[in-house]
């Protein structure tokens, strides 16, 4: 008689990474992207809403609100990046050395499109003759002369490094979610505030 091949143990769920154990990023780096997050999820979706709406005062003064949003990102992604300069992030949390490196190639990217999409729709204000006029208080400078060919070329992409910037902020929380629900090695965590 011939003995029975021992069963194979069960596949374990992953234990998810005690909250307490999570190294996390400092609360003003936390506050920072949470807001720049916010921010540019709905800069971006008005941006569609309004991109077809037929011309009146009510488009002027969204396109206003628009360009408002947009300077008050370049100016919170300059706070970020000097804050990154200054302070070491967390180390890695354990993954394969691929998504290592694209998750810090997606973080580049993100950095680099969080300054050229607004810098893109700053020049397009400029060239089409629509000076910025930050919150109808300060009036921001032109920074390229009025050129209508110029100011059809920076919307295509100023559209286009949106639409960029957008496509890699949805792999940034699939990514997130996918470290979060299946991995659940607690990488969320890193940019929540600890419980007490």
């Amino acid at each position: 008689m011939t003995a029975s091949a021992p069963a194979s143990a069960p596949e374990s769920t992953p234990e998810p990474a005690p909250s307490a154990a999570v190294p996390r990023y400092s609360p003003v780096a936390m506050a920072l992207h949470w807001l720049l997050a916010l921010l540019i999820i709905a800069t971006f979706a008005f941006g569609v809403y309004m991109a077809d709406l037929p011309f009146s005062p009510s488009r002027i003064k969204l396109y206003s609100w628009h360009k408002w949003a947009g300077v008050t990102i370049l100016l919170l992604s300059t706070l970020r990046l000097l804050w990154r300069l200054g302070h070491r992030p967390p180390a890695d949390a354990p993954m394969p050395a691929w998504q290592a490196r694209a998750a810090h190639a997606t973080h580049l990217l993100l950095y680099v499109l969080f300054f050229a999409v607004p810098l893109a729709g700053w020049a397009y204000s400029s060239a089409a003759g629509f000076p910025i006029v930050w919150f109808g208080v300060l009036q921001l400078p032109d920074f390229v002369p009025v050129d209508k060919t110029l100011a059809d070329t920076l919307k295509e992409a100023h559209k286009l490094l949106a639409f960029a910037m957008a496509g890699l902020v949805l792999m940034h929380i699939a990514a997130a979610l996918k470290h979060q629900l299946l991995d659940r090695d607690g990488l969320l965590l890193r940019m929540m505030p600890a419980r007490r």
